[in-house]
């Protein structure tokens, strides 16, 4: 079987790069620095379903892009999920936290309705991720 990305998280993110396992993908609201890792094994539903090796680097470039995206936005927690609840394959959420957002301290889930990127917003998103991104591809 070929990798396809759910249609939800396809209709929901921007594919901001790609390591040797995951897609990495920036979730389509302005609101929280949101960003997702989808390795790219076809029907994978649960970490535990990669081979070692791949849940190793899962958790490498899980590492290196929390690191990255607390030290790029500052953030007072830092999220990271696999829910799957709504969209079964599996994906990590990284969603940097800080106090006094509109969710917090709860979950960043069915509190609002997303607010879509504009243009010059998700050009300068963009640009701050892209170090980072470079380092979780480097992580390979």
């Amino acid at each position: 079987m070929r990798f396809q990305l759910h249609p939800r998280l396809q209709a929901d993110t921007i594919s901001i790069g790609r390591t040797r396992l995951s897609e990495i993908l920036l979730m389509n609201d302005c609101t929280w620095p949101w960003v997702l890792l989808v390795p790219r094994r076809e029907g994978v539903r649960e970490i535990y379903e990669l081979e070692d090796a791949e849940q190793i680097q899962l958790l490498r470039e899980s590492s290196v892009l929390g690191q990255g995206m607390m030290s790029l936005f500052g953030g007072d927690k830092l999220n990271v999920a696999a829910l799957g609840n709504m969209v079964p394959q599996l994906h990590l959420h990284h969603i940097v936290r800080v106090e006094g957002d509109p969710a917090w301290p709860g979950p960043v889930w069915g509190t609002q309705d997303p607010v879509p990127y504009d243009p010059v917003g998700l050009n300068h998103r963009l640009a701050e991720l892209e170090p980072v991104v470079t380092r979780v591809m480097a992580a390979d």
